[in-house]
């Protein structure tokens, strides 16, 4: 199989490789938390970027295209260059701050990272919290897109049916028995894998041990063998398996960054209904 081409190394990071980093001009640290949370204290030197709400229904050509520029405008604005190491974090390992990293090594950044346990893990490690933030400086961001890790409505219906590939389901129960309708319609992309992301989470709001990922994945049939192609309903938590599976060292993997909310509301693609299976 291809193996998609990751640029950075671990996408991860610990509150104290962080502490080691904290001052460098080489280190761009962007807050991906609500801008309450970020007022009350964040840490020293992070910029605030809320990725929250700012999404897509629309992965035809013409939209995408509009909506990654103003996407790479808006971490430009936040000091985001190609030279330096981006950390992006929030309260926990989340589905902010993983979605802030899939725009990064969409857009070809070769170092980002997400604090692994975020704010909490910070704050457990006995390092400061500051009330005194900065102002971010603007820079250029030459992008080099990976559509590789990218999938569209398009992309997944022509995934339908293949067996080397596993569309993975991350929204809640409720979700994807229909219970909770956020759509035109409820139900599933067919033949979709439900796994909800916060699985990928220990206790403590840390990704699990990499043995512990794969084995719950493998149970489902979720295997590096297969191309992965994890959905939600606007590309957040669906970001957070694929970094979930970046870390078991899934050669194959995209999001698809409209998710339920275009699928659902587009009544020409195809859907499954999960609760008339049982």
């Amino acid at each position: 199989m291809e193996k998609t081409a990751y640029i950075g190394s671990t996408p991860l990071t610990t509150p104290d490789e962080l502490k080691q980093k904290l001052g460098s001009p080489n280190l761009c640290l962007i807050d991906t938390r609500p801008a309450e949370h970020f007022a009350r204290g964040q840490i020293a030197g992070a910029v605030h970027f809320d990725l929250f709400g700012v999404s897509l229904i629309d992965t035809s050509p013409a939209p995408l295209r509009a909506f990654l520029a103003m996407i790479q405008h808006l971490l430009e604005m936040r000091g985001v260059g190609t030279e330096k190491e981006v950390v992006v974090y929030e309260e926990n390992s989340g589905v902010r701050a993983a979605r802030g990293l899939w725009f990064l090594e969409y857009f070809g950044h070769p170092n980002a990272r997400v604090l692994d346990g975020g704010m909490r893990a910070w704050r457990e490690a006995g390092f400061p919290v500051s009330t005194d933030p900065v102002s971010p400086k603007p820079s250029q961001f030459k992008i080099s897109e990976k559509r590789d890790l990218l999938a569209t409505a398009d992309d997944v219906l022509q995934s339908l049916g293949e067996k080397d590939i596993a569309i993975i389901d991350t929204r809640s129960d409720d979700e994807y028995m229909g219970r909770n309708i956020r759509a035109a319609r409820g139900g599933a992309v067919p033949g979709a894998i439900h796994i909800e992301w916060t699985q990928n989470l220990d206790a403590s709001g840390r990704y699990k041990p990499v043995a512990e990922l794969r084995a719950m994945y493998e149970k489902l049939g979720i295997t590096p063998a297969k191309e992965a192609i994890p959905y939600c309903q606007g590309g957040y938590r669906s970001a957070h398996t694929y970094l979930a599976l970046r870390l078991c060292g899934f050669p194959k993997l995209r999001n698809y960054l409209g998710s339920w909310g275009e699928w659902g509301n587009r009544l020409d693609l195809p859907i499954e209904k999960p609760w008339e299976k049982k």
